[in-house]
């Protein structure tokens, strides 16, 4: 019997790779909170990244999509997501192993190389990436249809060596938007960071942050899931990160501590109802 007789249906299939995703996050958040380098991290990541894509892999090859839409929505908006993160420690790893020992000035000029040869992307594909960023969808069909390839149009050079099970056209690309995004915003992080001969640089006050705990972990799921970062390509863990850095704070398993907000009796968003009422009496008081 064929193991795609016994078809599981598209609400187990979403539940399946909404956990396949959920896990890969959780470790890559474990990796990154670890002491090793970022060489080290980018190596563990990719692992783990390889062994999430060989799952969604095979849960693909026990199912079959209802209609054309609902294989659209796996190659546009999920298979890309998890590649997009392999290509982007891929990059991150081969940047950071080949960056030269030297001053800053020189590392600075090392990353801003790297930063402008996305430039190179961008232009090759700039068609393909307008269509995809203002989110059209009168070429889906032929762009993340499985066995709808049109030579006429512009694909990706590495095609002919794709899975015909695992691929479209042009969900790769969409994985390198996303990777390159990520990686734009890497690059900028790393040539802004450091004093640089002739830069005058002001040391701003570290700003902590002083509410309680729980209170930052309800605001940032709702900035989350709000697609506030990153046009909503940031990851979870990623912002988690973030803003622990920024106002020196650790937050711990904010997995937990949003299952504990599940369990409110009432007002399971007490903080951002706070914060509404607060802004609301600002605003009536300049009113007044």
């Amino acid at each position: 019997m064929n193991i795609k007789d016994k078809r599981m249906n598209g609400k187990h299939f979403r539940k399946r790779i909404d956990q396949i995703w959920s896990d890969l996050n959780k470790a890559l958040d474990q990796i990154n909170r670890s002491d090793n380098s970022i060489i080290g991290r980018a190596e563990e990541i990719l692992m783990e990244t390889d062994s999430a894509i060989k799952q969604l892999k095979e849960l693909l090859r026990q199912y079959e999509f209802a209609d054309w839409s609902e294989e659209i929505w796996f190659f546009k908006m999920t298979k890309p997501k998890f590649i997009a993160i392999y290509i982007y420690y891929s990059k991150v790893l081969s940047i950071e192993a080949s960056k030269p020992f030297a001053d800053p000035e020189v590392l600075k000029e090392y990353y801003e190389n790297e930063r402008a040869g996305l430039l190179h992307f961008y232009h090759e594909y700039k068609e393909f990436i307008n269509y995809y960023r203002r989110k059209s969808t009168y070429l889906d069909k032929k762009y993340f249809v499985r066995f709808k390839f049109d030579f006429k149009l512009k694909l990706s050079p590495e095609l002919y060596s794709y899975d015909e099970e695992f691929s479209t056209s042009h969900d790769h690309l969409v994985s390198q938007i996303i990777a390159n995004d990520m990686l734009e915003q890497f690059l900028s992080s790393k040539i802004n960071s450091g004093d640089y001969p002739g830069k005058d640089v002001e040391i701003p006050k570290q700003i902590e942050w002083t509410a309680p705990k729980v209170a930052l972990t309800e605001l940032l799921y709702a900035l989350h899931l709000t697609k506030c970062f990153n046009g909503g390509h940031s990851d979870l863990a990623e912002i988690f990160r973030w803003a622990e850095s920024s106002v020196n704070i650790n937050l711990g398993n904010y997995h937990k501590t949003l299952a504990e907000l599940r369990l409110r009796k009432t007002d399971r968003s007490k903080f951002l109802s706070l914060l509404q009422q607060n802004f609301n009496q600002y605003l009536d008081d300049l009113d007044e």
